[in-house]
């Protein structure tokens, strides 16, 4: 496709073919769903909203605090409240945390609120970028890097559930960005071009 011609079209056009319908982007720690999410949401010119501040927001608290004052279980309850209510407020691009898809609740409210991307990326990348910050309750382990690799095996399978996969790697958010731009394009079905809501 021609970057200038046929994909800036697909751009424009993809918000109104979402119709109420948020882009919600799945995916590891890492995986550059707050950092592609900014760029895909200026592609489309919808709103950007990352699950994670939304939460700091609400609670008050850091997400470390939140894991380390209720345990991961009280963080996963309010996590799925506010996908749930987030979702509902498209069309945006919705960042999500790590564990939020493995919710079937979660995953129940993105199938007919979302359309879903997972950003996949292997353990290297993945590594190279969460131990940039000290900020993973997930990674505070005698191992992180054994940590990751667990944490794919068990999520990448349900991850892969997800509406569309895109490779998350070493490139620049605009190419990612790009790729999720076309993938959409693909994926939305052009009849509904004329549903507004």
């Amino acid at each position: 496709m021609d970057r200038n011609g046929s994909i800036e079209t697909a751009g424009g056009h993809i918000a109104s073919r979402l119709g109420r319908r948020s882009v919600v982007l799945i995916g590891l720690m890492g995986a550059g769903k707050s950092t592609v999410g900014r760029r895909l949401a200026q592609r489309l010119d919808v709103p950007f909203q990352d699950t994670d501040t939304e939460i700091e927001a609400v609670s008050r608290m850091t997400i470390p605090e939140l894991f380390a004052a209720y345990g991961e279980d009280e963080f996963r309850a309010l996590e799925r409240r506010i996908v749930a209510r987030l979702a509902a407020e498209g069309p945006q691009v919705l960042a999500t945390g790590g564990g939020a898809f493995m919710s079937e609740e979660t995953r129940s409210v993105l199938a007919t609120r979302a359309v879903t991307v997972w950003l996949n990326a292997d353990l290297d990348t993945l590594m190279e970028r969460v131990m940039r910050r000290n900020n993973r309750p997930l990674l505070k382990t005698g191992d992180p890097r054994e940590t990751m690799r667990r944490l794919m095996e068990t999520r990448y399978p349900v991850y892969g559930l997800a509406d569309i996969t895109v490779h998350s790697r070493q490139v620049k958010r605009e190419t990612v960005a790009e790729e999720i731009v076309e993938a959409l394009d693909r994926h939305l079905d052009p009849v509904s071009v004329a549903v507004s809501a």
